[in-house]
């Protein structure tokens, strides 16, 4: 089981995978960022996303999912350090639906109105 951990000290970011710094896999896409980010959805969270799915699993599912993950976890992480493991991975991905519409069109669909 790998050990991802993020950490901000004033401006510095670091984000290490079983200690070691992990790779922003810039090769899959490049999204421009300065660096990882986290807490908020934008260009460093979405590299963040992409470079833990690409260690986790592979280049595919990364390009996959990144965004999906994006919304159910790197944006919502708060403050200055955080801790995921491979499990942790898996299960928020497998707990999650992302529902591909607004939530206009869904209620109408619920209604049967379309």
């Amino acid at each position: 089981m790998k050990i991802y951990e993020g950490k901000r000290t004033g401006e510095r970011v670091t984000v290490t995978v079983d200690g070691q710094p992990l790779d922003a896999r810039r090769d899959l896409r490049d999204f421009k960022a300065s660096g990882f980010e986290w807490g908020y959805e934008g260009s460093g969270p979405s590299q963040l996303a992409l470079a833990i799915l690409a260690d986790h699993a592979d280049a595919r599912t990364a390009l996959g999912n990144y965004r999906q993950f994006v919304q159910i976890f790197i944006a919502e992480i708060e403050g200055d350090s955080w801790r995921l493991s491979s499990e942790d991975i898996d299960q928020r991905i497998s707990e999650t639906t992302i529902v591909p519409m607004d939530l206009k069109t869904l209620m109408r669909k619920v209604k049967g109105e379309i």
